[in-house]
């Protein structure tokens, strides 16, 4: 084989290469997550080339499995949906390395912020949320829970 082979199969190779580690470092945000204050553990998934983000366990101090509601929803008429399975991500797109473009829902205060989120290490997960204008946000960091 020619020199010339050997360097177009090389760049082929290369490039078929990066474009798989492209998509596992885009899918690498997907599993369960523990909020900042170990009270809840959300499960992000990508469905339909977007990233979503759902409740599957919240800490109950005194309260029945499953009976928390969000009830201080901003919208008076999601007051008595429950939070176990509360979709509270959507929307995110991945664009270099970032997911963005997205909402959080906060059940806490019953507001929605947009939202980008980041992997920062193999286990943590930044979330920045901004009201408004970007340069009022908040920062949060999400640990990967172990199976």
């Amino acid at each position: 084989m020619k020199p010339c082979n050997y360097a177009s199969l090389s760049v082929v190779m290369v490039l078929l290469g990066l474009g798989s580690l492209h998509a596992q470092s885009k899918s690498k945000v997907e599993g369960v997550w523990s909020n900042t204050e170990n009270t809840a553990r959300i499960e992000i998934m990508e469905t339909e080339a977007q990233l979503i983000g759902k409740i599957i366990w919240i800490k109950q101090e005194g309260r029945e499995s499953g009976s928390s509601t969000d009830a201080v929803n901003s919208d008076t008429t999601l007051r008595n949906r429950p939070l176990m399975g509360l979709t509270i991500l959507e929307g995110f797109q991945y664009n270099n390395g970032i997911w963005s473009d997205g909402k959080i829902y906060d059940p806490e205060s019953g507001l929605s912020y947009a939202c980008d989120l980041q992997l920062k290490k193999k286990d943590i997960l930044e979330i920045k949320g901004y009201l408004g204008e970007s340069w009022i946000s908040r920062t949060m960091e999400w640990k990967r829970v172990k199976k």
